[in-house]
């Protein structure tokens, strides 16, 4: 029974934040990117916040925490969730949730850069080489009709922003003893006054409501962000991050197939290619030896990408 749980948790929550990108995508239809990360930041605030005073658990306290709150709002979720935006206007959504499961790699990158432990075995190299390379051939920057653009770019850097954010959480955040739920509710409190603050430059332009733009906002901000955290931060309490780590590898096989079934987005070979070889570098880099000391959790159990 308890097998099945884990199983129902990693599938929902594959679902939720494998189909981010294809929810966007429609609410772009609506919405402009800094509206709808406005609109997804504040659903996803509420959220959080009601199981907070459901389960009793109280908001940080102390300013550093919220010193390095305001750091992880802004690398963890206010750029990131923007960069995606802005990058799905150009980039097809399978296309963007393939780019987003290179976050593994730029964690192996990131964690010395911040004084993290980590140990850059032979294995981990050949993983972040092989996973640099899938990129390249899913960008084809060779062939005129490649994917390069600065919305893919965009949506790289986003990749790139979640795996400093991973990595500046786990040195500053994680262990702080405050409950994950108080935690992340206050990251997408000072994600969403980011928001705020952006919104005269791009959030003021025509509103352009309909049925399937509003459903897409509302499973976004509530599934994919509120729910989704929850169910993260449970799946990891219950079975550790190793098995919340199996999510990364679905995510970019449900963005491709909704994009593919429901959007009628064209992934060449070359593409599946590109993505099954950034995969293979990913659990290169996520291969563990019996030996190694168990203090390396930030870069050996990354979270699941968040999306």
């Amino acid at each position: 029974m308890g097998e099945t749980k884990t199983l129902l948790r990693i599938a929902a929550l594959a679902l939720m934040w494998g189909s981010s990108f294809f929810w966007i995508k429609l609410g772009l239809e609506a919405l402009s990117p800094v509206q709808l990360v406005l609109a997804r930041l504040v659903l996803g605030t509420v959220v959080l916040l009601a199981l907070c005073r459901v389960h009793g658990h109280r908001m940080p306290s102390g300013k550093r925490t919220w010193g390095h709150l305001l750091v992880a709002a802004f690398f963890h979720n206010a750029l990131p969730f923007l960069l995606f935006a802005i990058g799905e206007t150009t980039v097809d959504s399978g296309i963007t949730g393939v780019l987003n499961s290179t976050t593994p790699l730029w964690v192996l990158v990131v964690a010395p850069l911040l004084g993290v432990p980590n140990r850059m075995t032979g294995t981990r190299v050949a993983g972040l080489v092989l996973g640099l390379a899938g990129i390249v051939l899913i960008f084809a920057p060779w062939q005129a009709s490649g994917l390069l653009s600065w919305g893919a770019l965009g949506c790289l850097a986003a990749a790139a922003s979640y795996g400093f954010a991973f990595v500046y959480e786990g040195r500053y955040l994680s262990g702080s003893g405050t409950s994950p739920y108080a935690l992340s509710a206050g990251q997408m409190l000072l994600a969403t006054g980011f928001l705020l603050l952006v919104l005269p430059f791009g959030g003021l332009t025509p509103v352009h409501l309909s049925p399937l733009p509003l459903i897409a906002i509302a499973v976004l901000g509530v599934g994919s962000t509120g729910i989704a955290f929850a169910l993260n931060y449970q799946l990891l309490a219950s079975e550790g991050a190793v098995a919340a780590s199996v999510v990364g590898y679905l995510l970019p096989i449900v963005s491709v197939l909704l994009g593919a079934v429901f959007l009628h987005e064209q992934l060449g070979p070359r593409v599946i290619a590109g993505m099954v070889v950034v995969l293979a570098g990913v659990a290169l880099t996520r291969l563990k030896r019996k030996a190694l000391p168990t203090l390396e959790t930030t870069t050996e159990t990354a979270a699941p990408e968040r999306v």
